[in-house]
């Protein structure tokens, strides 16, 4: 009989979780220190902004430098679907990127990626609106990049990754980093 009420407080603890108090003070950080409640929180809550596109270069990337000295290489993406309409007609839909890639990342890209070459890339995407040579108002879909992948050229068939990913230390952008850089070429 003791080992059945001892089995019952057992499942009865299970289902009742910690308070909020005591869970937040179990929550560890990176030095295994307790983080505080809202820090505890804003991370399982945390925002992602994050975009990934495999397509090929629409452009050779063109390579500016900000005033103060740092590197921005841009180029634009083209990712296309093929899919089959109900009436059987076979439709293809391309969406474009324009790609903004900053300090040594966009070195690297500038060096290495030419016009109808296929790429992985990772990014913060961010959306913005202009009006059209045609005067209708449009949307542009900036990706600021993160990561870089090398996959072929065009008419290779994609393969096997043409060099090792490359990562970027984002955290190292200036002040006049990507939020601040009017991008003035587009695609249309």
């Amino acid at each position: 009989m003791n080992l059945l009420r001892e089995s019952k407080k057992r499942l009865k603890k299970k289902a009742n979780p910690p308070p909020l108090r005591e869970t937040a003070a179990l929550t560890r950080s990176r030095k295994n220190r307790p983080m505080s409640r809202t820090k505890a929180r804003s991370r399982r809550e945390g925002e992602v902004n994050k975009i990934t596109v495999i397509g090929h270069l629409g452009r050779d990337p063109e390579m500016r430098y900000t005033p103060n000295g740092q590197a921005v290489t841009s180029f634009s993406v083209a990712s296309s679907r093929r899919y089959t309409t109900s009436g059987g007609e076979q439709k293809e839909e391309t969406e474009w990127f324009n790609v903004s890639a900053w300090g040594k990342l966009g070195e690297t890209c500038n060096q290495y990626l030419t016009k109808g070459q296929q790429v992985y890339i990772e990014g913060r995407m961010s959306s913005r609106t202009y009006e059209g040579r045609d005067g209708q108002t449009r949307v542009s879909i900036d990706v600021f990049l993160n990561d870089v992948q090398f996959l072929g050229r065009s008419g290779d068939g994609g393969g096997a990754p043409a060099s090792e990913p490359y990562e970027s230390g984002v955290g190292a952008m200036a002040e006049d980093g990507p939020d601040n850089d009017p991008v003035d070429d587009l695609p249309f």
